[in-house]
């Protein structure tokens, strides 16, 4: 089934019940004047808040829809979105859908080089943009020849756009009279950029749909339930794991902000049942509790059932300690990529807590081996290559066979991560191919030690690298952010490393701030730059 189906049956059911909040906690005033009485805009406790209807969602994605029609737009036509979360975005979002052309969501971090890129490589015709990236598009709207059109969101509209409010507001809100298959192309996302300028990965109405039923699947969302939507919807892993309740007809709300005071006052206000957290927000939560800046005993969060992460490896050690802090959620981690609809193609499931470290087993309607060099499944216990099978695989590098080629074979997707089976039948992730150090002739993989350091109680994060080195080929070097107003010393760095075994001892130790991107991945080749040869900038300490 298109996933544009599920929306208007939502629509059909529910029709005045609200399926959509935002929740914008700096801003005192509304930014857009709305008509549809069925949505609703308050100020509340120094922040803002609008809502919107099942009926609202769909009328609105329906006016997009035609006006594109109406401006010429075929099949298979290109559409970018560059938001910032808000209450228009998904409604454009399905509006693109209706009108069988390919939604195309650009990171809001991208600068105007990168959204020049990845809108000429996607073949971009029609833009929507918002405040924020004014300026940015600005700088480029000469250089991305294909962008007919350009539809703005929000106050003082650029004279290179028309307003976007005031054009879907004379357009029909009646279904558009396109037919569209599971097959049709659906929607373009771009990697995560960490290895040089993204890939275009392109998806099909059926990764799309098969994506809900995953998400449902593993986390049995009702209609009751509320999700908390805090991570970009430009990705795969925010939207993809929103749409299990889409598919339950229940409700979301889209956070703008991630400081854990406003986290936690949002699951309590709005009775949260589940929230998708990114390692670094979870970990700021932690901090928050611990410090007192946070009273949990200060909020109602009886509704919040559910607590799970993916995007990156979770370290056994915050599981723990957040079950400590929250010991009624049920946790889950989820792993995929964007080239497998993101969430779930590896899923632990709420009933293996007992697991944590592991990233769990296929996930509903996925097949996983882990294989070697020549594509041959390894024995349980040894490292090799996980790949992947099932609906939600991407059909394509977007105009990149050779790219295409490197990681599709006989229907399988091979991730580039690599990981080993225990005796019970789960994953761990071991690490990202590229990422392996070879340091003496042994493999290290970094996320075993990054974990290990994570436990200590002082290292808010870490990220190991490898650095070139005369004798040994390779060493590993860490690079580790102390938790605020904490004081960590040389000697219990070197006291605490002892626990591992030598060879995978980081040789050198620098501390520093780790960086991630908005998906939470740590952002590697920025700290390869920045320490690459044997110039170290920040301070540094030589482990014995």
């Amino acid at each position: 089934m298109p996933i544009t189906e599920i929306l208007e049956t939502n629509a059909l059911k529910y029709g005045n019940e609200i399926c959509l909040v935002e929740i914008n906690p700096e801003s005192e005033e509304p930014e857009h004047t709305w008509k549809e009485s069925a949505l609703v805009e308050s100020g509340h406790n120094g922040g803002y808040r609008r809502e919107m209807s099942w009926r609202a969602f769909d009328l609105k994605a329906n006016r997009f829809a035609n006006l594109l029609l109406s401006r010429g737009i075929k099949r298979n036509d290109k559409v970018g979105i560059l938001l910032m979360n808000c209450i228009e975005w998904l409604p454009a979002y399905f509006g693109v859908l209706k009108a069988g052309a390919v939604v195309v969501p650009l990171n809001y971090r991208y600068s105007p080089d990168e959204i020049e890129y990845c809108l000429n490589l996607a073949d971009v015709s029609h833009l929507v943009f918002g405040p924020e990236f004014t300026e940015r598009v600005r700088a480029i709207k000469d250089k991305i020849p294909n962008v007919k059109s350009m539809y703005f969101i929000g106050e003082n509209c650029p004279d290179f756009a028309d307003r976007y409010e005031r054009l879907t507001d004379f357009c029909s809100d009646r279904k558009p009279d396109i037919k569209i298959t599971e097959e049709d192309n659906a929607a373009i996302y771009f990697s995560s950029g960490t290895t040089g300028f993204p890939k275009a990965i392109l998806h099909s109405h059926l990764s799309l749909s098969f994506s809900c039923e995953v998400e449902k699947n593993h986390h049995s969302q009702t209609r009751g339930d509320i999700f908390l939507c805090i991570p970009p919807l430009y990705h795969t892993g925010a939207k993809m794991h929103w749409f299990g309740s889409f598919l339950a007809g229940s409700g979301a709300v889209l956070l703008r902000g991630v400081k854990p005071k406003w986290i936690i006052e949002t699951a309590s206000r709005e009775k949260v049942s589940i929230v998708w957290l990114l390692v670094p927000w979870a970990q700021d939560i932690l901090d928050a509790v611990d410090s007192g800046e946070i009273d949990l005993s200060s909020y109602d969060l009886s509704n919040w059932r559910l607590m799970h992460i993916g995007a990156q490896p979770v370290p056994p050690s915050l599981v723990k300690r957040w079950l400590k802090h929250f010991p009624n959620h049920e946790y889950d981690t989820n792993y995929g990529l964007s080239e497998s609809i993101g969430p779930g193609a590896v899923h632990l499931g709420v009933e293996n807590v007992h697991k944590v470290g592991a990233i769990g087993k296929a996930g509903y309607g996925w097949q996983t081996k882990i294989v070697d060099e020549k594509g041959e499944a390894v024995a349980k216990g040894s490292v090799g290559e996980l790949i992947l099978k099932g609906d939600g695989v991407m059909k394509c590098y977007y105009k990149d066979t050779e790219a295409t080629n490197a990681v599709l074979k006989d229907g399988w997707l091979y991730t580039g991560d690599m990981a080993q089976e225990d005796e019970d039948g789960f994953i761990f992730l071991v690490d990202r191919k590229k990422d392996v150090i070879i340091t003496g002739g042994e493999n290290l993989y970094p996320v075993q030690i990054e974990d290990f350091l994570r436990g200590y109680d002082k290292i808010k994060d870490a990220a190991v690298i490898g650095q070139a080195h005369e004798r040994l080929g390779e060493i590993a070097v860490a690079v580790i952010e102390i938790k605020p107003d904490m004081i960590c010393s040389e000697e219990e760095i070197n006291e605490f490393l002892l626990r591992l075994p030598r060879y995978k001892r980081p040789h050198k130790i620098i501390f520093d701030t780790v960086p991630r991107n908005p998906t939470g991945k740590i952002e590697k080749p920025k700290l390869r730059d920045k320490y690459s040869g044997g110039s170290i900038v920040a301070k540094q300490i030589e482990v014995k």
